[in-house]
């Protein structure tokens, strides 16, 4: 019987081409994300294509009762989840004082609360089953502050230590917690974030490349995952610099 894979932020972009690669791979899908019509075109072209079941679920996850709402949806549809991709987030660009203080608390509900209650809810059913993948996608943001963008760095950072923790926690379940970190990435993220003109998403990685990057870390069992050589190597670098010349030397990246 096929695998299940739960992915949320799935009508465009990342979560779209990781539904793409997911049915390649067999696995049955549940897709969700706040646009149906993307959904149901996505739900149509897949089923044609890859002969699995595709359950399309539209719901706004930046509301604080979306997590329990999708879990009770899927649990009433008898939908097993044996993958969980906690893709779906956007982020914001500017000075924090001058930004919309409704639009920065969806974007920590989304990126954050119901990344954590959607984690926690699947779990034990992931322990009881003795099986199952948590993915939850962080940033490359998250390894430092960055001005201009620095509610979304620290929810991804957020994203990035409660994952790394609970993939200990969780060491004597047969249960693997991976976290990917990606760069910048052709997708609609910087549209949304209002970034399309750094000069960081000249000749990004696609959504498709990145997709395929996330199933291969899975199936390898990897922990934290950073997408990309060059970010990994200036990951790494950080630590060798001042935590305040990292953030400025940040912040001069979303100026230019």
């Amino acid at each position: 019987m096929n695998k299940r894979v739960l992915i949320t932020g799935a009508s465009s972009g990342i979560g779209k081409e990781c539904a793409f690669v997911y049915a390649e791979k067999k696995y049955n899908l549940v897709l969700v994300a706040r646009r149906k019509e993307n959904l149901e075109i996505i739900k149509k072209e897949i089923e044609k294509k890859h002969q699995v079941t595709v359950d399309i679920i539209d719901l706004d996850l930046s509301k604080t009762d979306s997590a329990d709402r999708l879990y009770k949806i899927t649990k009433e549809k008898s939908l097993n989840i044996d993958v969980l991709i906690n893709n779906a987030g956007f982020g914001i660009n500017g000075n924090f004082a001058e930004t919309d203080i409704n639009k920065i608390e969806s974007m920590l509900v989304l990126n954050m609360i119901t990344l954590t209650k959607l984690t926690r809810l699947y779990l034990n059913n992931m322990i009881a089953q003795n099986s199952g993948n948590i993915i939850n996608i962080s940033s490359t943001a998250a390894f430092q502050g960055i001005p201009s963008f620095s509610t979304y760095a620290a929810s991804k950072a957020y994203v990035l230590h409660f994952s790394e923790a609970l993939e200990i926690e969780l060491k004597d379940e047969n249960v693997q917690v991976t976290t990917i970190c990606p760069g910048a990435t052709e997708s609609e993220f910087a549209k949304i974030s209002n970034t399309e003109n750094l000069s960081i998403f000249n000749k990004a990685p696609s959504s498709r490349e990145l997709a395929q990057f996330i199933f291969n870390s899975m199936k390898n069992d990897k922990g934290t995952a950073i997408h990309g050589f060059k970010n990994a190597f200036l990951i790494l670098s950080q630590r060798m610099v001042p935590r305040k010349t990292v953030t400025k030397m940040a912040g001069n990246f979303m100026e230019h």
